[in-house]
């Protein structure tokens, strides 16, 4: 009899230690669970992220002048010019030959030119009227709204997740045999940072893609003459110039031969000399 008390007492143990573990567990993990979840009570409906960009194509009566307003706008509005291109390109060019030095070219161009801006979320409408005044007329103005709410909680949540493990990490509760998964471990919480980062600045600053142009503009101006052939000497001239080197490469000749006179006689002689030799063959061998 006291071995069966003695058995079912130490059953009653076992099962309450049992009990109390599985107590912790769960204790654990609705723990963990509630960490986990902190992130979701950091969004409120309050504080959506939602993320507004925005595209603008116009005809403006002057670019450069249109370019100048808006970086003006910009700075107005507390944002900041990301990218400024403005492009001319000459269309067709024509030259009119106005005499032997001078030409009038008239050039047709084409101007346009393309901004990215950014600007305080809440200013993008105000902004876009006021860039919609500046224009002759409009061909394309859209506005987009991307919610980023979860891609932020889900970051957010990954984020407490990992700042979770490594405080229990350097509390010694938890143990990487390798190395490189703290490292990996840091990097997810710095990327994970970043990210938010990047969501946080694109809700406060929205971007705004500007692309304007305007009619095409005549060019005149009074250039040198570039074509060597039209700064030839008249016919007149060049004859008399060609007479000139003519009588200068006579005199020349002239010297040559005066100074090459010793030759002229020898070639003379040698000619002579065969001459005479011919001569003497064919006597001597015509027939009797």
């Amino acid at each position: 009899m006291k071995n069966r008390i003695l058995i079912i007492l130490l059953c009653g143990a076992v099962m309450a230690v049992s009990c109390k573990k599985a107590g912790n567990y769960k204790a654990l993990n609705a723990s963990s669970s509630d960490s986990a979840l902190v992130a979701a009570d950091s969004v409120s409906p309050q504080q959506a992220k939602l993320v507004k960009t925005a595209d603008m194509h116009f005809k403006v009566k002057n670019v450069e002048q249109t370019s100048e307003n808006i970086t003006g706008l910009t700075t107005k509005y507390n944002g900041m010019v990301m990218h400024h291109d403005m492009t001319a390109s000459d269309e067709q060019t024509s030259d009119t030959r106005l005499n032997n030095d001078s030409v009038m070219r008239v050039s047709r161009f084409n101007t346009n030119a393309t901004m990215t801006v950014k600007i305080p979320s809440e200013k993008i409408e105000e902004f876009l009227d006021v860039v919609s005044h500046m224009s002759i007329y409009v061909n394309v103005r859209r506005m987009d709204i991307e919610d980023k709410s979860l891609d932020y909680l889900s970051s957010q949540m990954k984020l407490n997740s990992r700042k979770e493990l490594v405080s229990q990490q350097k509390a010694g509760r938890v143990v990487f045999k390798n190395p490189d998964a703290v490292l990996d471990l840091k990097d997810g919480l710095v990327d994970e940072q970043i990210n938010n980062r990047k969501i946080d600045d694109a809700v406060k600053y929205s971007v705004i893609n500007l692309d304007f142009y305007q009619s095409n503009t005549i060019s005149k101006e009074i250039i040198v003459n570039d074509d060597p052939d039209t700064y030839k000497l008249p016919f007149g001239n060049t004859l008399l110039i060609a007479f000139g080197d003519g009588w200068s490469l006579f005199k020349e000749l002239v010297i040559l031969l005066a100074n090459i006179w010793v030759l002229i006689i020898a070639a003379i002689g040698v000619w002579v000399a065969v001459r005479w030799y011919k001569q003497k063959n064919t006597k001597l061998h015509l027939p009797l």
